[in-house]
């Protein structure tokens, strides 16, 4: 049981350092644009080319890897993500720049599903989800202490030592991997054909757009957290910063605490899930002049926030039980594209309506997940026991 609590939490360690190396980039952007010599506007594209990577490379990459060993496919997308990190802290080319940020794309899904089937698979029986909910404490920690600290580091020392630390964390992981997660043979026994047959399956489907429109109601309003707090309440810019140091704080607490819902029933903390969301939405949108209200409000807001990984990862993996790393390969490509999705929507909606309005690119999303998760219980219910029991 020790070993594979260790375990977990290096496989947390390596998720961490992707999601600093991920996000941290967009609190540099201006220095990296500088030094490249680019507009801000073409040096964003080293934040949108990473995540439509993730979101079209990550079904592919995993089947690709599943032949190798898994331990191996872990330790090669630290290695890359350290690589990466140097090549940033001393590279003035834009376009190796723009490639090393597609290379670590490339291997992101891949380490993600990995890591989740790796952590599962060491745990004790009916400890998996809570397995699953440690490697993910990786992402809450990340925004909460990884994205500030890579902005702090730039700020108060430089660009180049703030991705040095970032690369020196990508090795930590490495080391932590190589000596406490066992070695892990390859899934050859499940050919490509046999994994991607649980594309035929209706239920997938339903789920993945559940977990598109779960991640897209997550997204429409967080993404613009600044702007809502600070132009729409008028919270000062650092509160603000407390704000999302806060939100990432209890996020933490969140993650753990869905892992035990989840398990007394999925299908009740989906809907709770959903109906918070809803509820949450609402009051927001009546208490946004406040500052003090919405100050108060971030804290239910990231309770909620912390639900969306587990629940989305569950959901898939109810259904790819046969193809457990494909599976999670999926929910990380459906996951980004609803944060993709969420995003754009609520810039369009910012354009047409005003900041204060986004919540109703939420609500909508809420709604339609509502109808999606009717439709699949519907079709559940009607689907013989046998032939349910193949697909669990």
């Amino acid at each position: 049981m020790k070993n594979g609590i260790l375990a977990s939490t290096m496989l947390a360690l390596g998720v961490f350092s992707i999601i600093t190396t991920e996000i941290g980039i967009v609190g540099v952007l201006p220095e990296l644009a500088d030094r490249a010599d680019v507009s801000i506007s073409q040096a964003g594209l080293l934040v949108s080319v990473f995540a439509l990577v993730v979101a079209v490379s990550g079904p592919f990459g995993v089947l690709a890897a599943s032949r190798f060993n898994r331990k191996t496919v872990l330790l090669l997308t630290m290695a890359v993500f350290a690589l990466a990190n140097i090549v940033y802290a001393f590279s003035e080319s834009f376009p190796v720049l723009v490639v090393f940020r597609i290379v670590p794309a490339l291997l992101h899904p891949i380490y993600f599903a990995v890591a989740l089937t790796a952590a599962s698979a060491l745990a004790q029986p009916g400890k998996e989800t809570s397995a699953a909910a440690r490697v993910f404490t990786g992402v809450t920690v990340g925004f909460a202490f990884g994205v500030p600290a890579m902005a702090f580091l730039a700020s108060s020392a430089s660009v180049p030592a703030a991705f040095c630390i970032a690369a020196l964390v990508n090795v930590l992981a490495f080391i932590g991997i190589a000596l406490w997660v066992p070695t892990m043979p390859s899934e050859e026994h499940l050919s490509y054909g046999r994994q991607v047959q649980i594309l035929r399956r209706p239920q997938l489907w339903l789920q993945l757009t559940v977990v598109t429109l779960v991640f897209a109601v997550m997204f429409s309003t967080y993404s613009y957290f600044a702007d809502y707090l600070g132009g729409v309440s008028g919270i000062p810019s650092l509160t603000i910063g407390g704000l999302l140091m806060l939100f990432g704080l209890v996020m933490v607490a969140g993650n753990l605490a869905f892992a035990q819902l989840i398990k007394r029933g999925l299908l009740a903390t989906l809907l709770w899930f959903l109906g918070g969301y809803l509820l949450l939405y609402l009051v927001m949108y009546a208490a946004a002049p406040s500052a003090w209200a919405m100050s108060l409000l971030v804290i239910p807001w990231s309770l909620l926030h912390s639900g969306g990984l587990l629940l989305g990862q569950s959901l898939i993996a109810r259904e790819s039980t046969d193809a457990p790393t494909f599976g999670n390969s999926l929910f990380v490509s459906s996951s980004n594209i609803g944060i993709t999705l969420g995003s754009a929507l609520g810039a369009l909606q910012i354009a047409v309506a005003g900041t204060r309005s986004l919540v109703f690119v939420g609500i909508g999303a809420v709604l339609l997940a509502l109808l999606t998760v009717g439709v699949s219980q519907t079709i559940r219910r009607r689907t013989p026991p046998r032939q349910l029991a193949e697909h669990e």
